[in-house]
Formats: structure tokens, C-alpha cells, sequence
């Protein structure tokens, strides 16, 4: 039996750097109370310090990737839709059987700009779920319809960032 009397829908969106990192921030904080946490990364395949971190709480964190070891650039190849579709399958199937309290599904609203599955599916999802599932969604390009149905959107908004400046990804601070 879930803690949570009820879930809502959570968008961590915008240009700025921190969607992922607040995520997991809030999945070790709802392991802190006790709830079951599964993570679905959907266009991402490589190797990201937090997943280390991660696998120290495996039993009651579950992390799914659903991508490949590259980034999608213009156009998504035939790879990238099919992992995202399954993940999407596998995913759909965890939140239709109650079983873990929260579900962030990260980077879906890249997936969904992508089409690598359907806004209209993950709506449909999202409004015939158990009513004790909290749903996170990550990533840029939050479309309107996700925005109007979330109860709660917070938008990172970049201001500086020393990428600008030719700085690579960090090992522990961006990956």
C-alpha cells in the first residue's frame, strides 16, 4: 500500500541546466520516506555518475534506460525510436500496476519533440493511472498539452553557464 493518498503530475522543463539532478534529488527524498521510485531515462544510453549513486539504493530505486550511447542531434535514427518505444511499453505497464509511488520519466518531453512515442499515449497514461502514482517528467521542450495537464511545472531557465565558455562535461557535476 502506498504512502502517497494521492499522486500528482510534476514537469521539470527549460533550457537551463538541473532537470535530471532535481528529479533524482526528489526520488532519494521519497526513498528517505519510504516509497518504491522506478526512472525511466529515455534518449539516454551512456554512462552518468548518478547511476553509480543510484545503485547504492537499488532496492527501492529501479533505473531504465531507454537510449542509446549518443546524443540525438537532428534526427532520431530508426535505434533511437524503437529503444524509446519499448521503454514507453515497459514503462506504461509500471504505472498501470501501482506498484512503485513515483515514476520520473526522464527526458520524455525530448522523446515526445522527437517522436519517439506519442504525446497523445503518454497523456493517456498519465490520466489513467493509479491515483497514488506521482509522475515526474524531464526535459526541454515541454509541450503545451503536458504543461496544461501537470499540477506543478518548474522551468530552469539558464542565466550563465560556463559551457558557453568551452567548458566540457564534468565527471560528478553534468555527467
Amino acid at each position: 500500500m502506498s504512502k502517497l493518498k494521492k499522486g500528482y503530475v510534476q514537469i521539470y522543463t527549460g533550457g537551463g541546466k538541473g532537470k535530471t539532478t532535481a528529479a533524482i534529488g526528489l526520488a532519494l527524498r521519497a526513498t528517505g520516506a519510504g516509497l518504491k521510485v522506478f526512472i525511466a531515462q529515455f534518449v539516454k544510453g551512456m554512462k552518468y555518475s548518478e547511476l553509480d549513486a543510484l545503485e547504492k539504493h537499488k532496492d527501492k530505486i529501479t533505473v531504465k534506460q531507454y537510449g542509446r550511447d549518443c546524443f540525438i542531434h537532428n534526427d532520431p535514427k530508426k535505434e533511437d525510436i524503437e529503444a524509446a518505444q519499448k521503454g514507453f511499453k515497459e514503462v506504461k505497464e509500471i504505472i498501470n500496476n501501482g506498484k512503485h509511488d513515483l515514476v520520473i520519466l526522464d527526458e520524455a518531453c525530448i522523446a515526445i519533440y522527437y517522436d519517439l512515442f506519442s504525446e497523445s499515449d503518454l497523456i493517456n497514461v498519465i490520466k489513467n493511472r493509479p491515483g497514488h502514482v506521482e509522475i515526474v517528467i524531464t526535459g526541454r521542450k515541454a509541450s503545451e498539452k503536458l504543461l496544461e495537464i501537470a499540477d506543478l511545472v518548474t522551468e530552469m531557465k539558464e542565466i550563465k553557464h560556463y559551457y558557453t565558455a568551452g567548458v566540457q562535461a564534468r565527471l560528478g557535476i553534468e555527467k
